[in-house]
C-alpha cells in the first residue's frame, strides 16, 4: 500500500514546476534520502556478494508494476529499439525476431533484405551470432544482428531439428507504415496501415492520391493489429479525411500541461471520399483514435471487433546514462467525449488484477450526427463481425505461439507456388487440432481458475475429499467443452492460421493480395461501400 501513497507524490513532484508542491517536495527528498541509505547499507553488509544493477532493477522494476503496463525504464538498447519503431529506419539483417527461452525465433524475414536473400526462414531458431552462443549471452542477444551497413554476421540456427549456417551482410531497412496498397474492384482503393511511425500520414496520404489517379471512388482503410505508436500521426492521418481545425482527440491528466485538445493542422486530401476503416482487438492506441474521431465525427464506417482499449498516453523522460523513463502522463478522449482506456489499474480487484467496466455501466455518448456510442473502452465498430473477434481460446493459441508453430509445420509439408493454388481445407483445420494435442497447448479457462480457487478454499475447511468427485466431473465437462469451443471459433482461428501461413510462401504481398478477395471483414466493406443507401443510413 505504501508504493501506491508515493508513486502519485513522486509523479506530481517530478513536474512541480507546473504545479503546486508544496511540503511534496520534501516527501520525495526525504523518500530518495531513505532507499539511498538502504541501497547503500545493505550493498556493504549483506552476508553474500550482491549485484548493485540486478538489486536496482527489481527496485524499479516492482515500483512500476504497481502503476500500469506501459510506464516503463528503458534501458539504453530499448532507447534505440524505441527510437527504431518510430523512425521506421534501422541497420540490420531485415526480419521481424522473437526472443523465446534463450532462443531467437525469426518471425517474418522482410523481402528482398539480408535474412529473406540468405534464406532463413520464419520459425528458424538462431542459436549463434558469430562466435557468440545466444543462450549464454545475457542481454538482448538480438543486438548483435545490428551492425554497420555492409558489415557480415555469420549465423548458426537450427531448422527442422537440424542445424545449419548462413552469412549475412547488413543493410539500411526501411519499415513502411503502408506495407500495401491496391485498386480492387476498380473503384475501391484498400490501404494497410500497420504502423505509426513518423512516415504514417505521408505514406497514406500517398497511397490515397495514387489510387485515386486510378481510379479509386472510395477507400478501405485497414488497422486490424496495428499497435498504434505516434499522437501526432494519429492526428495527422485523420486529417487527411477531416477539414482543418477539428478536434480529434483530448487528453487529460493531473499535470495540468498535459490537459490538450488535438486538432487538425492542414487541408484535407478528401473529406468526402466514402471510407469504410477495419479494426480488431489488436488495434489499440493510435488506431483507436483514428477510427474513434472518425466513428464520432461520422466521417467513416467502422467494421470488425472492439478495439484493443489503450487509451493511456506516454512519453519519454531522459534519465542518466541514456536511459529513460517512459511515463503514463494521460489519458485519450475522442471527440464524443469517450475514454478509450478499457482496463482500470488504479481500482484493482481482491487479486491485484485491474478491473474493466461492466457493459451494463457504459457510459452513452453522441456522434457529430446524433449517432449513440458508447465507452467501456475501445472503439466498438459499427458493424461486428465474428472473424474479427479474439476469444480467450484464440489468445491463448496466439500467446503460445500455437498458430505460428503450425504454421511452420505445415510450410514444409505443403509446396504452394502460386497463390491462386492455396486452399485452406476442413481437413487442415483437423489437422491443426491434432497438432494441438500433440503439442504442450494448455489453454486455462477462467471457470477452471476459479473452480481451483474454490477447491483451495475448500480444502483449507475440510472439505475436499466430499467435493472431489463433483470436482473431478465439472474438470472434464470443462475439457470436453473447449473442444467445442475449438470448432465453434473456427472462423477466426481459420483466418488467423491462414493469415501465418500465407506469409510463408507470399511476404505480406500475397497475404493482402489474397485479402482482396476473400478476407471477410474487406468483403463486407466493399459491400456497403457499394450500397450508398447502406453506408448513408448507419452514418445518419
Amino acid at each position: 500500500m505504501k508504493k501506491r501513497i508515493l508513486l502519485p507524490i513522486l509523479a506530481v513532484g517530478i513536474f512541480f514546476t507546473t504545479t503546486s508542491y508544496k511540503s511534496d517536495f520534501f516527501e520525495i527528498a526525504k523518500q530518495i534520502e531513505i532507499f539511498t541509505t538502504l541501497f547503500k547499507e545493505l550493498n556493504m553488509n549483506y552476508v553474500d556478494e550482491t549485484n548493485p544493477a540486478e538489486l536496482m532493477d527489481t527496485a524499479i522494476t516492482a515500483m512500476l508494476e504497481d502503476l500500469d503496463p506501459y510506464t516503463k525504464f528503458w534501458n539504453e538498447q530499448e532507447v534505440e529499439q524505441a527510437r527504431i519503431q518510430n523512425s521506421g529506419d534501422y541497420t540490420g539483417i531485415g526480419a521481424s525476431i522473437e526472443t523465446r527461452e534463450h532462443k531467437i525465433t525469426i518471425i517474418e524475414p522482410y523481402k528482398g533484405y539480408p535474412a529473406d536473400k540468405a534464406g532463413l526462414n520464419a520459425g528458424d531458431e538462431i542459436i549463434k551470432i558469430g562466435d557468440i552462443d545466444v543462450s549464454d549471452f545475457q542481454d538482448d542477444a538480438g543486438e548483435l544482428l545490428k551492425g554497420a551497413p555492409g558489415t557480415s554476421v555469420e549465423i548458426t540456427f537450427k531448422r527442422q531439428g537440424k542445424v545449419q549456417k548462413t552469412t549475412l551482410k547488413r543493410e539500411a531497412v526501411e519499415l513502411h507504415a503502408v506495407p500495401f496498397y491496391k485498386l480492387m474492384n476498380k473503384n475501391i482503393g484498400y490501404i494497410v496501415l500497420s504502423k505509426f511511425n513518423r512516415k504514417a500520414s505521408s505514406e497514406v496520404a500517398k497511397a490515397l492520391q495514387e489510387l485515386k489517379a486510378e481510379g479509386a471512388t472510395k477507400i478501405v482503410l485497414d488497422l486490424r493489429g496495428n499497435p498504434g505508436g505516434l499522437l501526432s500521426e494519429a492526428v495527422n492521418v485523420t486529417n487527411i479525411f477531416v477539414p482543418k481545425g477539428e478536434t480529434i482527440v483530448t487528453t487529460k491528466s493531473v499535470i495540468d500541461k498535459y490537459n490538450k485538445a488535438y486538432q487538425t493542422q492542414r487541408d484535407a486530401i478528401d473529406t468526402q471520399i466514402p471510407l469504410a476503416v477495419l479494426i480488431n482487438g489488436r488495434s489499440a492506441s493510435a488506431s483507436e483514435i483514428v477510427s474513434g474521431s472518425l466513428q464520432d465525427l461520422d466521417r467513416a464506417v467502422i467494421i470488425g471487433a472492439r478495439s484493443f482499449g489503450k487509451g493511456l498516453v506516454q512519453r519519454p523522460k531522459k534519465l542518466t546514462y541514456g536511459t529513460q523513463l517512459k511515463v503514463t502522463i494521460s489519458r485519450y478522449y475522442t471527440p464524443s467525449g469517450r475514454c478509450i482506456q478499457a482496463l482500470d489499474y488504479w481500482h484493482r480487484d481482491e487479486k491485484g488484477n485491474a478491473t474493466r467496466t461492466r457493459e451494463e455501466d457504459y457510459n452513452e455518448f453522441t456522434t457529430k450526427n446524433g449517432r449513440k456510442v458508447y465507452d467501456g473502452g475501445g472503439i466498438l465498430p459499427d458493424i461486428q463481425l465474428e472473424t474479427s473477434a479474439y476469444s480467450g481460446i484464440t489468445n491463448a493459441l496466439l500467446e503460445q505461439n500455437a498458430i505460428f508453430d503450425f504454421a511452420t509445420k505445415y510450410y514444409y509439408n505443403h509446396e504452394i507456388k502460386k497463390l491462386e493454388e492455396f486452399n485452406f481445407t476442413d481437413a487442415d483445420y483437423n489437422n491443426f487440432k491434432d497438432f494441438l494435442k500433440k503439442t504442450d497447448f494448455n489453454y486455462q479457462t477462467k471457470t477452471e481458475k476459479e473452480l481451483k480457487n474454490a477447491l483451495e478454499i475448500a480444502k483449507d475447511e475440510g472439505f475436499k475429499e466430499v467435493i472431489q468427485k463433483e470436482y473431478k466431473d465439472l474438470l472434464a465437462s470443462i475439457e470436453k467443452a473447449k473442444e467445442e469451443d475449438l470448432e465453434e471459433k473456427k472462423p477466426e482461428i481459420e483466418r488467423l492460421l491462414i493469415d501465418e501461413i500465407l506469409k510463408r510462401y507470399f511476404y505480406e504481398e500475397g497475404l493482402y493480395t489474397y485479402y482482396l478477395t476473400h478476407n471477410p471483414e474487406i468483403l463486407k466493406a466493399r459491400d456497403i461501400l457499394n450500397n450508398s443507401n447502406e453506408y448513408q443510413q448507419i452514418l445518419k
